[in-house]
C-alpha cells in the first residue's frame, strides 16, 4: 500500500549554526517541546541514497535555485532495514511537500542493482513513477548520505525542529543497505537547524529558534555529499 505524508506543502527554514547554537537550541527546545517518539536518546541516524540523473538535474536544479525541483531517495534509520521508504520531495516558490512509500529490503537492492522492471507492476504509484524516471530519463542511485537527526516536535502548527550533525558521504558506493559501508566527512560540513510548520509557526518556537546573525539558508545535504564528485 501506498504511504504518502505531508500531501500539503509546508514552510522550511534551513539554518547553518555552531557547535554553541546547537546546544543552545537543544536546552530550549527541551523546554518547549518534545523529542519525537522514535528518536532513541532523543536522537537518531539517517541513511539516505539520493537519485540523480548523468545530467546531475536534482544537483543542478538545487544549486541554480531552481523554483520547482523535485528529488528521489530511498532512507531507512538506525541501519535497521526492516523499514525502508522510497521519498519524493518536490519544492515550489520554497515550499515543500513529500511523499513516500514503503520498500523491502529485497526491492531497495533489486533497485541499487539495476534489476527495475518488477517496479512498473508494483501498484505503487510513488515507485512506479520512480521506474518511469529511471528508464526514460536515466535517473540511477549517485550517492549515499549518512548523518545524525535530533528532533522535536510541537503539536500547534505541527511544527517539527531537527538538529543535523556528522553528515558523512558514501562516495560513489550507492550500496546502501551495507552495514559495513565506508563512509567519510562531506567537507567541511555545518550542522543544520531545519524548522518546519503547516499553517503557521506558533510565536514560541519561533522565539525557541531564535538565533542572532543568522539567515535562512538553502543548504543541501545531497549537494554537500557530493563536493568530491
Amino acid at each position: 500500500m501506498e504511504v504518502k505524508k505531508e500531501k500539503h506543502y509546508r514552510h522550511e527554514w534551513k539554518h547553518e549554526i555552531s557547535y554553541a547554537d546547537l546546544l543552545s537550541i537543544r536546552a530550549r527546545m527541551s523546554v518547549v517541546a518534545i523529542p519525537d517518539p522514535h528518536a532513541m536518546d532523543g536522537k537518531y541516524l539517517i541513511r539516505s541514497l539520493y537519485f540523480d540523473n548523468n545530467k546531475d538535474k536534482a544537483l543542478r536544479e538545487k544549486v541554480d535555485g531552481v523554483n520547482m525541483r523535485e528529488k528521489f531517495r530511498i532512507r531507512y534509520y538506525n541501519f535497521d532495514p526492516s523499514i525502508i521508504h522510497l521519498e519524493k520531495k518536490s519544492k515550489v516558490n520554497g515550499l515543500g511537500t513529500k511523499y513516500s512509500a514503503n520498500l523491502t529490503a529485497e526491492e531497495a537492492k533489486k533497485i541499487v542493482d539495476g534489476d527495475i522492471d518488477w517496479m512498473l507492476e508494483s501498484s505503487r504509484p510513488l515507485i512506479e513513477e520512480l521506474y518511469c524516471k529511471m528508464r526514460y530519463q536515466g535517473m540511477k542511485p549517485m550517492t549515499v548520505v549518512d548523518y545524525t537527526r535530533e528532533p522535536f516536535i510541537f503539536g500547534p502548527g505541527n511544527v517539527r525542529v531537527t538538529l543535523d550533525y556528522d553528515i558523512r558521504t558514501g562516495l560513489a558506493d550507492t550500496n546502501f543497505l551495507r552495514s559495513d559501508l565506508v563512509t567519510i566527512p562531506a567537507g567541511d560540513a555545518p550542522i543544520i537547524l531545519e524548522v518546519k510548520w503547516d499553517a503557521y509557526l506558533p510565536d514560541i518556537i519561533r522565539d525557541a529558534v531564535q538565533l542572532p546573525n543568522r539567515r535562512v539558508g538553502a543548504f543541501s545535504k545531497y549537494a554537500q555529499c557530493r563536493i568530491y564528485g
